[in-house]
């Protein structure tokens, strides 16, 4: 009898264990499907918001410079950045105010950035006329599409990628990852893009920029002796200090939540997939890896009177810009000469008293450059709602001051 007692004392025993071993299972595997669910959601979340920004061309996925797509993660590519003013049509019919070519090696981790002067003066890819626009036109003509062609002309190379990003969603993503350093190289201030009465001030040195104030810091330019080159460095400059924010493990680990952000106010054809493969692959790299180009030119004013300079234009130099063409095709392993790229430095006949723009009045001098223009008096206009400015220069009206 006391030996079926121990028996039973031995199996209750075993059993006790074997209970608690799978509570404990029990317990662990509920731990672990709530953090693959978390995971899951959160890749959810990019995914949807990655789509709800995707807009592919209507080329498709493959440059017309290319003989087939390119693979993002063998193969070097190209990113055309464009910042759209549009805060004065709600949208519609903006011009990209801020162009910046990126080219990526895979193989290397290397990048190059190249920004384009907005009054660059080129032939727009759609325009069959031969006629010369300021470049930032070809948004309000033929949007992503239209720049894309007209910065493959201009660079002759290939515009693999593209991503624009309006007002709202430069100065969003930038909150949303914490803010950026710069360091300011003088001091000026800027008026706040969200209040008329405010102004933004910057002192020489460094400084951390908010959303808000990181706008004004890249839109400035009329307080900047090198006018839109100095405007174009902030600009990178901005672009910089964002990549080396997105790179800290707090944004990464937030990546859903800034993808989230970022697709209410961007369009890109790049797709999820590929964005993720570009993540790992670029993992630690930093703004100091990135080499910068910049386009060297002169000023030029076209269709002027006795008492007005005309519509102003940013004119490249043919040497330089060809230097340039080079440096990229060379850093894409893509062949020159393979295409028909535009030469900005050759004016078109007949043409210099013409229409700038899509939709244009013409002023004192005949020339406007504006998408719904207006006329100052033996000037032009330089804003997408179209406010006056004298001798070419830009000016403000009810919807802020120039854009970014």
């Amino acid at each position: 009898m006391a030996e079926r007692v121990r028996v039973r004392v031995r199996k209750k025993k075993k059993s006790k264990r074997k209970i608690i071993f799978k509570r404990i299972l029990l317990l662990l595997t509920l731990v672990l499907l709530v953090a693959a669910g978390f995971g899951g959601y959160k890749v959810y979340k990019t995914i949807n918001a990655a789509d709800n920004a995707y807009d592919a061309l209507s080329r498709g996925d493959k440059s017309k410079l290319r003989d087939k797509v390119i693979n993002m993660k063998k193969k070097p590519f190209s990113i055309l950045f464009m910042g759209i003013e549009n805060y004065a049509t709600s949208g519609k019919g903006g011009r990209s105010d801020s162009l910046i070519v990126v080219t990526l090696d895979p193989r290397n981790k290397t990048m190059k950035m190249l920004s384009i002067p907005r009054d660059t003066r080129v032939t727009l890819a759609g325009d069959t006329t031969g006629k010369k626009s300021k470049i930032n036109a070809a948004f309000a003509k033929g949007g992503a599409d239209e720049t894309v062609s007209t910065v493959e002309d201009l660079l002759d190379i290939p515009i693999d990628k593209y991503v624009t990003v309006d007002f709202n969603g430069f100065k969003d993503v930038i909150d949303e990852v914490g803010g950026v350093d710069v360091k300011v190289p003088f001091d000026f201030d800027e008026m706040s893009d969200v209040s008329k009465k405010k102004r933004i001030y910057f002192k020489k040195g460094n400084m951390h920029l908010n959303g808000e104030q990181a706008l004004a810091y890249a839109r400035m330019r009329k307080q900047d002796k090198r006018g839109d080159f100095g405007r174009n460095d902030r600009q990178k400059q901005i672009l910089n200090a964002l990549i080396d924010q997105m790179s800290r493990a707090g944004n990464i680990a937030k990546i859903d939540k800034i993808a989230e952000t970022a697709s209410n106010n961007v369009q890109t054809n790049i797709r999820i997939t590929e964005g993720l493969a570009l993540q790992q692959i670029y993992s630690g790299f930093t703004s100091k890896k990135i080499d910068t180009l910049t386009i060297t030119g002169s000023d030029l004013y076209l269709g002027g009177t006795a008492t007005t300079r005309g519509t102003y234009y940013f004119q490249p130099d043919p040497t330089n810009l060809e230097k340039i063409r080079q440096e990229l095709q060379k850093h894409l392993d893509y062949p020159s000469g393979s295409s028909t790229a535009s030469d900005p430095a050759s004016d078109s006949t007949g043409t210099d008293s013409t229409t700038d723009s899509t939709s244009d009045s013409t002023g004192t001098d005949g020339t406007t450059d504006s998408t719904s223009g207006g006329t100052g008096t033996g000037g032009t206009t330089d804003s997408t709602n179209g406010t006056a400015g004298a001798n070419g220069t830009d000016s403000t009206q009810s919807g802020g001051t120039t854009g970014y």
